[in-house]
């Protein structure tokens, strides 16, 4: 399922291209949705961090305008108060301009926003709104419902089934001020994930009869 979930942004940007002269708004929400849901694959922030992205304050090519994107926010705009960065790499960065360039026009209703997100009246889009749109999308498209909050937990349950132990890692990807956190809220995942490669171990050594 998770397969499905990190390939659906491409999924719906294919939508959202081909509705884009018939269907225009409807388009540029795919495609909304199409960057949403690629931003929280590779950026597990949280909602409230997701739809107050500025273009050209959270959302910054420092390294020139053909460069990736990175993703940052300061200290004091974070529950945590712990500053994330994130560095997006070419494939996320194209999609991102595409919707900003082909899309987002669509959306902003005529007002001069630079939210990435716009919503109503030159406000970014309301986080239970957003939130709504993006699971149902999800679920839609893969028969599971996970919302915006559930890829903190799949981002670090995937991260630690590729290097076990590695919480700091972890702890600075969800922007947790104590590594005690991270442990708390997931060493379980490690101890299942031992004892499924204990169990295969044992399985391996396991030895059948054959009788004549």
């Amino acid at each position: 399922v998770w397969d499905e979930v990190v390939s659906l942004p491409n999924v719906l940007m294919q939508q959202a291209r081909s509705a884009k002269d018939h269907a225009p708004i409807k388009a540029a929400v795919t495609a909304q949705l199409a960057v949403a849901i690629a931003i929280l694959t590779f950026a597990p922030v949280r909602l409230s961090n997701l739809v107050s992205i500025e273009l050209g304050q959270n959302l910054i090519k420092p390294g020139g305008l053909n460069m990736p994107y990175w993703l940052v926010f300061p200290h004091y705009d974070v529950k945590n108060r712990v500053d994330l960065n994130f560095q997006f790499d070419q494939p996320l960065t194209d999609l991102i301009d595409e919707y900003v360039h082909d899309f987002r026009s669509a959306v902003l209703h005529g007002a001069n926003s630079s939210w990435l997100f716009p919503g109503e009246g030159g406000r970014p889009k309301t986080r239970v709104m957003f939130g709504i749109q993006i699971t149902k999308r999800i679920e839609k498209a893969v028969g599971l419902r996970i919302t915006p909050h559930q890829f903190r937990h799949a981002a670090a349950a995937v991260y630690l089934k590729h290097r076990p132990g590695d919480y700091e890692t972890v702890r600075r990807l969800l922007g947790h001020r104590s590594i005690d956190t991270t442990i708390k809220f997931y060493c379980g995942l490690e101890t299942m994930h031992a004892t499924e490669q204990f169990g295969k171990l044992i399985r391996q050594q396991i030895k059948f009869d054959t009788v004549d």
